[in-house]
């Protein structure tokens, strides 16, 4: 019975426990970098091993709302500068402009091309003024030469603030939340070395979205690169010059939400094939 009632305590809750091994285990972190922990039970040990190459994080979103100069970045090809105008016109000259534009511009949706093939009509309405066809998208505007009576007002207002001449409009009708522009620059070789584009804003208020390109090492990843936003209202100007066009992006993204009608007039100069060289 003695041996019976010695077994019983070895075997069971009298028995004193085995001693437990070490664990190790190891975690990953951003930019797949090993962080080793590992650890014991009673007086234990805790080991860290920072990763050799630094963790990237992701910049938060600026947004530009107060008027001002802005210098977003300045790198080697140069500065890249934006200015902000809010309540550029008056209310009331901003909803007479908004309603006859509206009504008397010839709009149309315009048809792009795809690189692989395939046709597709922009998410927008468009027209297009000056002297010379625009091209972008692989495919043509034919130009206005004749100007509406309010675009050229617009116009000489625009120069006047500016100190820079424009001869060429491109004008776009945002119908509601739906219709948007893609990631892109306004870098088209008719537009010359480092463009001065100013774009007014008519309407309901938009979101434009800026994004800087990445440097070449990325292989056009955008996960790290620098993003603004700018609440465009109704009668502000925005101002893109220097190297914007050259080293960032901008966007203006579909809203699922009610989005009235709105209409963006995009100031620039174009240059004639001969010009063209001579401004490179």
């Amino acid at each position: 019975m003695g041996d019976k009632r010695q077994r019983a305590r070895v075997q069971g809750s009298w028995a004193k426990p085995a001693p437990k091994a070490a664990h190790s285990t190891v975690f990953f972190v951003a930019g797949g970098q090993p962080v080793t922990r590992s650890w014991s039970t009673g007086p234990g040990t805790f080991e860290f091993h920072q990763p050799s190459a630094p963790i990237r994080v992701i910049p938060e979103e600026k947004t530009i709302e107060d008027a001002g100069v802005y210098e977003v970045s300045q790198g080697p090809t140069g500065v890249s500068r934006l200015q902000l105008l809010p309540r550029f016109l008056p209310m009331e000259e901003a909803d007479w402009m908004f309603a006859t534009l509206m009504a008397e511009l010839p709009w149309s949706q315009k048809t792009n091309y795809r690189m692989m093939g395939g046709a597709y009509g922009e998410p927008r309405l468009t027209c297009w003024y000056g002297e010379l066809p625009y091209t972008y998208s692989r495919s043509t505007m034919q130009a206005n030469p004749q100007w509406h009576p309010v675009l050229v007002t617009l116009r000489q207002a625009i120069e006047r603030e500016t100190s820079h001449t424009f001869n060429s409009l491109l004008c776009n009708l945002y119908r509601d939340g739906k219709d948007s522009i893609a990631w892109h620059s306004d870098d088209e070789s008719s537009l010359g070395p480092r463009p001065t584009i100013a774009s007014l804003s008519l309407g309901d208020t938009r979101v434009f979205s800026l994004r800087k390109k990445p440097p070449p090492e990325d292989n056009g990843d955008y996960t790290y690169v620098e993003r603004l936003k700018i609440p465009l209202s109704h009668g502000t100007l925005l101002i893109m010059e220097g190297c914007t066009q050259d080293d960032w992006q901008h966007q203006v993204a579909k809203e699922y939400h009610d989005r009235g009608p709105r209409i963006n007039l995009t100031f620039r100069t174009i240059y004639p094939e001969p010009e063209r060289a001579s401004h490179r």
